[in-house]
This record gives structure tokens, sequence and C-alpha cells, in this order.
């Protein structure tokens, strides 16, 4: 099973976003990827960072995933206990949806903040935006 960790990070909200992810198996680092999507919301960069750790979880397995967001708001949403009535959420959910059917089973989970893995791609993200001189209350 892969374990994958995922986070989103806006300056602003909406502001400058990216998102991360680290792919595991068997507690090894087989991949961490983070990217830069312009201007978004906190929920849509969260949601961005799961679209991406999917994506790239296809090149590993095709077998159970267990994917750890600190997303409260996705993982239910995902989970179905919340519906996902914002649209631009709406369209990112459905392409989780479409996504995850490639897998076995993908189990989405919640996570504190302070998970170390949360905190490696929250580093991740920061340093995205880092590099393209977007700095916190700047």
């Amino acid at each position: 099973m892969l374990e994958i960790y995922t986070d989103g990070a806006s300056r602003g909200n909406p502001g400058p976003a990216a998102w991360a992810f680290v792919i595991f198996r068997d507690g090894r680092v087989l991949e961490q990827e983070c990217g830069y999507i312009g201007e978004a919301t906190n929920n849509t960069a969260e949601y961005h960072a799961i679209i991406n750790a999917l994506k790239k979880a296809k090149e590993y397995t095709t077998g159970k995933i267990r994917l750890y967001s600190d997303s409260e708001l996705a993982v239910k949403q995902l989970n179905g206990i919340y519906k996902t009535k914002k649209p631009h959420l709406r369209e990112l959910r459905e392409e989780v949806d479409a996504l995850s059917v490639q897998f076995e089973r993908v189990i989405f989970s919640h996570v504190r903040r302070e998970n170390p893995h949360i905190e490696t791609c929250d580093a991740l993200c920061n340093a995205s935006l880092d590099r393209r001189g977007i700095f916190p209350g700047g």
C-alpha cells in the first residue's frame, strides 16, 4: 500500500497558492513534488495537491492507497460526509473521483497539520512560493 501525504497553501485566501505531496512505500520516500498554481484559495490548493499526488501514484501502483491531508474539509467532502457545494471545488472533487477509480482503493484520512510528513509538504509549498518571491505578509 502506498501512503501519500498532501498539503496545499495560499498566501492570502485567495492568494498565490502552491501544492505538495510526498509518496511513501514501506516507510521509504518514493517521490516528493510541489508546484505553483497561481491565485487560488487554500481549499483549491489542497485539492490540487491530492490530484497531483494521485496522478503520480499511478506510476507506482493500481492497488491500495492511503492518502493523508490536513484539510478536514477536503477529506470530509471526498468521504461523502460533507457535500461539495462550491462549483470550483465540485469540479476538483470530480477530478479526484475520476482518478481514484484507477486504483483498487483510495482511503482519504485527515491528520493534524503537526504531522511530520504534512510539515514536509508545507515546507515544500512554502519553498515553491518563496522561489517566486512571494513571501508571507508581502
